[in-house]
């Protein structure tokens, strides 16, 4: 068994006994004649879950993302996102190759999580007509951010502004339900404020593959048409599905645990490392640990953190940790005393 303590991300997490037991007995069809008895249970549940008429399956948050600025955005139109977001950093060469479509970025004023006013001044019309915005993005929890959560007022005054300039607004809410926690709300709160949405059954809830997005009728009939466009038709998906139906119904209720353990952690670290970190910015299962003054680099502290067994990333010259549930309170003390060793060796 592999001994090291794996906080790269919330993506590394193994399917759990259940999970694998539902796979193996999961009832499956051929989802691209839509007859993947598993799969229109997932779907279902997701848009029952929601609030929204329907929702697709799909292989990743990030299909459902492209899936969403191609089905909105004109080529040679602009869609609007945080200047950190994933959609318009990870993906920019994913929506210029497949859809045509560039972004008008925002600097947030804090952590990733964009004012309404900021997105009313970036609508105003462009007096040579030359810029559109077809779309408004908005990314909650913002990774980059360090898990940021956005408020349903913080969204409503968003989708307010969009709703007065016509222009849809997009959620890539890959963690929604890590916001969901903090919050204290049902997903539908956030969901019914917003054009469409998608939301990872990986990463907190802990399936091993697969993203759902949601919408209206009409929307995700267009989504389907191109999920096969993008070559995302699943066969006997069911399979996956299954473990996606596990992951929704239980892995919301156990996600603050997760961000307990990324409390102690940022705690922890910031005891080794003062001023590395603000313990209280870290909301949900994020952690992000500034090295910059401690005379190594980001990648230094990386490869010694990971010889002794600790696994972590860089995100922007930043040293990033997930929690997830693979990992409980005796891994962040174990974590801890690897930061120790790697510090008073330095």
């Amino acid at each position: 068994m592999d001994s090291r303590i794996d906080l790269r991300s919330d993506t590394v997490t193994k399917p759990t006994q259940q999970m694998r037991q539902a796979m193996a007995a999961a009832e499956v069809g051929d989802d691209w004649y839509g007859d993947d008895p598993t799969v229109n249970r997932l779907q279902d549940r997701a848009a029952e879950l929601t609030g929204r008429e329907s929702a697709l399956y799909l292989p990743t948050g990030t299909m459902c993302n492209q899936i969403a600025v191609h089905a909105y955005v004109r080529s040679g139109h602009l869609a609007i996102c945080e200047a950190n977001a994933h959609v318009g950093r990870t993906e920019v060469s994913s929506a210029a190759a497949l859809s045509g479509v560039s972004f008008q970025y925002l600097a947030a004023p804090d952590r990733g999580l964009l004012l309404g006013e900021q997105v009313a001044a970036a609508l105003a019309p462009d007096p040579y007509d030359v810029s559109v915005v077809d779309l408004v993005s908005i990314e909650n929890t913002h990774q980059v951010g360090g898990g940021s959560v956005m408020s349903v007022t913080g969204v409503r005054d968003i989708a307010a502004v969009c709703a007065d300039a016509g222009v849809p607004l997009y959620l890539d809410g890959a963690r929604i339900f890590n916001a969901c926690a903090v919050a204290g709300v049902p997903v539908a709160e956030y969901a019914g404020l917003v054009s469409s949405m998608m939301f990872c059954l990986s990463k907190g809830l802990g399936a091993p593959i697969g993203s759902v997005l949601v919408g209206d009728r009409e929307f995700i009939r267009e989504a389907r048409r191109l999920k096969i466009l993008f070559g995302g038709a699943w066969r006997q998906a069911g399979i996956m599905a299954a473990a996606g139906l596990i992951a929704l119904e239980d892995g919301p209720g156990r996600l603050p645990e997760d961000h307990a353990n990324a409390r102690a952690l940022a705690e922890g670290v910031a005891e080794v490392l003062p001023y590395s970190i603000d313990p209280d910015l870290v909301e949900t299962n994020i952690v992000f640990i500034d090295v910059s003054g401690t005379g190594r680099t980001a990648s230094q502290w990386r490869d010694l953190l990971a010889a002794e067994g600790l696994l972590v990333t860089m995100v922007g010259g930043r040293i990033r940790m997930l929690t997830h549930v693979g990992i409980g309170p005796a891994d962040i003390q174990a974590a801890l005393a690897i930061w120790q060793r790697v510090a008073k060796a330095g």
